[in-house]
């Protein structure tokens, strides 16, 4: 099957190319506007997450507040509810009565004369009878109701003002057809009985117009003197009730501020009750870590919180009386290192001196009290390194070290330490090479102290390195440098680089030290790192040697972000399979394509780590042997790099 993309299918890759380009850009656009967003922020959300108890009562803030809303809520509905219920009743109970006077006046038997004469049929007409009766009905309301009569029709809003004398008729200036709805007037002159709907009292215009006003309106087909059938209407005013209504919401609102407002202080003394002792227990424990052990927590009182101060006066006193314990401990270790260490080196002057008189004279003497005068001094030797060794141990432990930091081309370094390793790397048999000192590698650096950790390394790879090349490697990107030893010898098992830079540890407890070694090297070398600011650490791989990186930053007061240098060489064993096994792919892939258009491009080698430029997140192997990663060789792998070696 080949390989090989249809041409028509370019033109659609370049545009989802362009496409995510876009997207990504956009994105860019919109993390750089949420940061911009957020900066103003961050105060407020800084003091949010630190103060317990602004979150307190902010909490008891919204609780309260939900919670009077809901009741509030309740509360006016049902007592809108209950004003509603009795003025439909009063309102329900006066029309009823009004709609039986205005029955019982149509059908009262007519009279020619008398003081009765103004309600009597005889020389009436029904238009001057009706207006006569919704003055008479209106008139007991005083305000608390209007009367509105429309004429018999189908409810429409053109047919009511068409009704002869029998039109709109209302009192107390009410514009009738509008104040009357459409849907209530369909309703009483398509059914029988008393309707009643929620509308609003309008007035007719002109000076002193009063504004619409809510209002409960209950109407019902009537007859007149006549027969005629009318619809007589009770116009009820909630003017009141709507009033105390707005006067019950006022009273609920004030009320729940109110309540709101105490109880957050109630939750704002409470919580101030509570978070006052843990905020001076919090300083005092800062103290306590700055090493102010004497700090005490104030106790008042015997509830809970007095019984959390003595519980945390009792530890803090304990762990004083600890550390008092530990400090003087220490100090006697330091001291007695210290004084041994000084007080050894008057007898081992002595000592010295008279071995270098018997090793002079060695000639003189028979081979065996020859041999023993060269193993006097070799072992001198290494006694003066010892004590040496152990005075530059109990400065970094007593925390008297001090840096002399200058700017210094490490390459000058490197070549001095190589210098001195040259007689060693020579009886071994070893090669030393030095990469990437084409260019300065400046860094502000004590020299003595970084030369003392390059000569450790260096010496410690010819050593164990079986004879093989020895490769020096430097490098600087952003705001660090770095050095890294590799050699090609035993290498390093599972676990070992963790404990590599212990004190007086040795990968093989049996191996002999020819070089006359203390065992204190690699843990003076990682005291010199830390006190630069700097990193040291290890790898290795069984059979496949080692590398140690020493990582400084440029400047003595910069944060290391990263090396410049991979803490596994290229070289490893995972990397060479990892290469060997790209290659096979792109190989298999090359087999199967047929040839490549004009316009197709191979594909660009990747480049080399050690020239790249410093990774941008930390590094995670901050501490020296931390994040130190030991290879296992496979068996039947090791057999044959043996064999291979001739070994």
């Amino acid at each position: 099957m080949s390989g090989r993309v249809p041409g028509g299918l370019r033109p659609w890759k370049l545009r989802l190319g362009r496409l995510f380009r876009d997207r990504a850009s956009s994105s860019r656009v919109l993390r750089l506007f949420v940061r911009l967003a957020r900066r103003p922020l961050l105060p407020a959300v800084r003091l949010w997450r630190r103060n317990i108890q602004l979150r307190v009562v902010a909490a008891t803030l919204l609780i309260s507040l939900a919670v009077v809303l809901a009741l509030g809520f309740v509360v006016i509905a049902q007592v809108s509810r209950g004003l509603l219920e009795a003025k439909e009743e009063a309102a329900q109970s006066q029309a009823a009565g009004g709609f039986a006077v205005a029955q019982e006046k149509a059908n009262a038997p007519a009279a020619v004369d008398g003081p009765d004469a103004t309600d009597n049929k005889v020389g009436r007409d029904a238009s001057t009878w009706m207006n006569s009766l919704v003055k008479q009905l209106a008139s007991g309301g005083q305000t608390a109701f209007e009367v509105v009569a429309l004429g018999a029709g189908t409810g429409d809003e053109a047919l009511p003002g068409t009704q002869g004398v029998k039109g709109a008729r209302a009192s107390g200036n009410v514009d009738p057809t509008a104040s009357v709805p459409l849907g209530l007037r369909r309703a009483v002159n398509h059914a029988t009985g008393a309707f009643k709907t929620f509308s609003e009292i309008r007035y007719t215009s002109g000076d002193g117009a009063k504004e619409p006003e809510p209002a409960l309106v209950i109407g019902k087909r009537l007859s007149d003197i006549n027969g005629d059938p009318y619809d007589l209407y009770y116009l009820f005013p909630l003017t009141q009730e709507e009033e105390s209504l707005n006067l019950i919401k006022v009273t609920i609102v004030t009320a729940g501020l109110f309540v709101v407002v105490l109880l957050c202080g109630i939750a704002w003394l409470v919580v101030r009750q509570v978070v006052t002792p843990v905020r001076m227990a919090a300083g005092i424990a800062e103290r306590l870590s700055a090493g102010r052990l004497q700090e005490r927590m104030k106790v008042t009182g015997e509830d809970d919180i007095a019984r959390l101060g003595e519980a945390f006066n009792k530890m803090a006193q304990n762990l004083q009386n600890k550390i008092q314990q530990l400090e003087e401990l220490s100090r006697m270790q330091r001291r007695f290192v210290s004084d041994v260490s000084h007080e050894l080196r008057t007898p081992l002057t002595t000592v010295r001196m008279a071995a270098d008189v018997i090793h002079d004279a060695r000639v003189d003497f028979d081979p065996i009290t020859a041999r023993s005068a060269e193993l006097l001094a070799g072992q001198l030797d290494r006694f003066e390194s010892l004590l040496a060794d152990l005075l530059e141990i109990s400065r970094f432990d007593a925390g008297a070290a001090a840096l002399e930091a200058e700017p210094i081309d490490l390459r000058d370094v490197v070549r001095r330490v190589i210098d001195g390793a040259e007689p060693l790397a020579e009886h071994k048999g070893t090669r030393i090479r030095v990469l990437g000192d084409t260019q300065p590698v400046i860094a502000e650096a004590d020299a003595r102290r970084v030369e003392r950790v390059l000569r450790n390394l260096v010496v410690n790879a010819v050593e164990h390195g079986e004879g093989r090349d020895v490769v020096v490697r430097l490098a600087s990107a952003g705001g660090a440098v770095a050095v890294a030893v590799r050699d090609y010898g035993v290498g390093l098992k599972p676990g070992e680089a963790t404990r590599v830079f212990n004190r007086f540890w040795r990968a093989d407890p049996a191996r002999a030290r020819t070089t006359g070694g203390t065992g204190l090297g690699l843990s003076i070398a990682v005291e010199d790192a830390r006190l630069h600011g700097g990193w040291l650490q290890a790898w290795g791989e069984p059979g496949g040697g080692s590398q140690f990186r020493l990582t400084l930053p440029r400047t003595a007061d910069e944060p290391l972000r990263g090396s410049p240098i991979p803490l596994e060489p290229e070289d490893s064993r995972a990397n060479r399979a990892n290469r060997a096994r790209a290659a096979a792919e792109a190989a298999g892939g090359a087999a199967e394509r047929t040839p490549a258009e004009p316009g197709d491009r191979s594909p660009i080698p990747p480049r080399s780590p050690v020239a790249g430029a410093m990774p941008v997140p930390a590094d995670p192997t901050a501490l020296p042997g931390n994040g130190a990663r030991v290879v296992a060789r496979p068996a039947d792998q090791a057999q044959q790099e043996d064999r291979a070696d001739g070994r």
